[in-house]
């Protein structure tokens, strides 16, 4: 047979799922054939890069997430849900450990020579799997140097309790080559730990880790599962399927990409960014990526159902950072990925748990990601470690009523640079009390502060005209890194 490009009709049909059922979500989560008292599987679905405002349950109406709006309507979409940082390694550890980054002492994406999340630390993962679930991480790890990089300690997801680690990568990150054989321009090695492929045609990254997460749901159907799908796309270089692509480039042209330089299509034969894997807005490759990435939720929810498992599964779908501004807006939201603005913070949260989300809910109230491993412990009924100190709290009040109020009072964010990062960062930290929300930045002392609740894009800095607020906001952030044993570049102007 000749070799083609895999159409996604063809992707859904293999998958088992029909054209029409993927326009329409691909079925109801509602089932009546699980067992009332097996403790609930587990799917966390992480987005890479995804900002705030890319979903269509979020008012997108370029980007098409049937599926997710779907889940969003069967459940709970959260409007002020954050990530613990700008960018995606201390995101990560703060997921696995229920640890601000500051405490676990990863605070930047990691290099490929830097040092892995230490095993000390019990993860959520290994917490369920002591209590008798089964794990299984497919995606991006990002924890962790890379011995092809030259890294003395290679730590890998298995090492932190999960059965199984399925399409990871092996070396750096970020690269653009999401077809198999996963090679990226003249390099010699698969940046990924995949040896064969395994679906037909120009075999997709998006689509095998669907393949792979439908596989493992199907391998447990008979035991509590933890799955958690942390996908590479939407990261840029961004390059999604060829004829996705093209269908939202017909449905909105895209702008001029703001860059001159793109790999991707110099190999193509190409000038500039004549693919448009780089426009600014309406990038039709991220449409693309995400619309694969829905597709997987569609297929995730078809087998949940055909195996009697969906009313007893809780399923979460977030991002763990802003998107880059170099190819998204992040709708009203000021700044992207990298900065301490809403726009490198704020995440989308969608929340689907039959018996706890009510159909359609929105929940207003303030969550970051260091308040999963809380959550999922308890929706496990699985005792915490008292050697895994927790910083986040459980969230499951707030899944049964939205009004419900979480008890804490604060939700913090540090985010030390030697150097200003190249994606437009800077050396910083935050603190959000209420609607209030205090920047402070290293490098020169200098504070922010906004009222998000009528000034969410951040465009009128308050510190002058509430000099006492400052100050008491600020004394609770030093407070903070203080009992937290923050890491403080030298140099550089944070005050006791």
């Amino acid at each position: 047979m000749k070799n083609r490009d895999f159409t996604r009709r063809e992707f859904l049909r293999i998958c088992g799922i029909g054209a029409a059922a993927s326009s329409l979500g691909c079925g109801s989560l509602t089932d009546t054939k699980a067992p009332a008292s097996r403790r609930p599987n587990i799917i966390f679905i992480l987005a890479d890069d995804l900002g705030w405002a890319e979903l269509g349950c979020y008012g997108n109406d370029f980007n098409e997430t049937p599926n997710l709006d779907r889940m969003a309507k069967e459940g709970m979409r959260f409007t002020n849900a954050y990530a613990s940082a700008p960018v995606c390694s201390p995101y990560r550890a703060a997921f696995l450990t229920g640890q601000y980054p500051a405490r676990v002492g990863i605070t930047d994406y990691l290099r490929p020579g830097d040092k892995p999340l230490s095993t000390d630390h019990v993860t959520i993962a290994k917490l369920l799997k002591r209590n008798g679930y089964a794990t299984c991480m497919i995606g991006k790890w990002h924890l962790t140097g890379y011995r092809h990089h030259g890294a003395k300690v290679e730590i890998r997801p298995t090492d932190h309790g999960f059965d199984e680690e399925l399409i990871n990568e092996i070396k750096g990150v970020g690269n653009g080559a999401n077809f198999f054989p996963y090679v990226f321009r003249t390099q010699k090695i698969c940046w990924l730990n995949v040896k064969k492929k395994r679906l037909p045609g120009n075999e997709y990254l998006v689509d095998r880790m669907n393949l792979e997460a439908v596989d493992f749901i199907e391998r447990n159907k008979d035991r509590p599962f933890f799955l958690y799908l942390s996908h590479f796309a939407t990261h840029s270089i961004l390059n999604g399927k060829p004829e996705v692509v093209e269908k939202y480039r017909r449905k909105h042209a895209p702008p001029a990409s703001k860059r001159t330089r793109c790999y991707l299509c110099k190999d193509a034969g190409k000038t500039g960014d004549a693919d448009n894997h780089w426009a600014p807005n309406y990038n039709p490759h991220l449409a693309a990526m995400l619309e694969s990435i829905d597709d997987g939720v569609g297929m995730i929810v078809k087998k949940l159902s055909e195996l009697g498992l969906a009313d007893n599964t809780l399923i979460v779908f977030t991002s763990d950072n802003g998107g880059e501004s170099q190819v998204t807006l992040n709708g009203a939201l000021r700044a992207g990925k990298s900065s301490l603005y809403e726009g490198g913070i704020r995440v989308p949260l969608v929340i689907r748990w039959p018996g706890k989300t009510g159909d359609g809910g929105v929940c207003d109230g303030v969550t970051t990601n260091v308040d999963f491993y809380p959550t999922f412990a308890s929706a496990a009924g699985a005792a915490t470690d008292p050697k895994q100190h927790l910083d986040g709290v459980s969230i499951t009040p707030m899944l049964i009523d939205p009004k419900s109020p979480v008890k804490r009072n604060d939700v913090y964010w540090h985010y030390p640079l030697d150097k200003p990062h190249f994606l437009g960062g800077v050396s910083s930290g935050a603190v959000r009390h209420g609607r209030w929300k205090l920047i402070e930045f290293f490098e020169t002392g200098k504070l922010e502060l906004y009222d998000l609740q009528i000034d969410l894009g951040e465009q009128t800095d308050l510190s002058a005209r509430h000099p006492e607020r400052v100050a008491e906001m600020r004394r609770r952030l030093s407070r903070w890194r203080k009992g937290i044993g923050a890491r403080i570049p030298n140099g550089q102007k944070v005050k006791a």
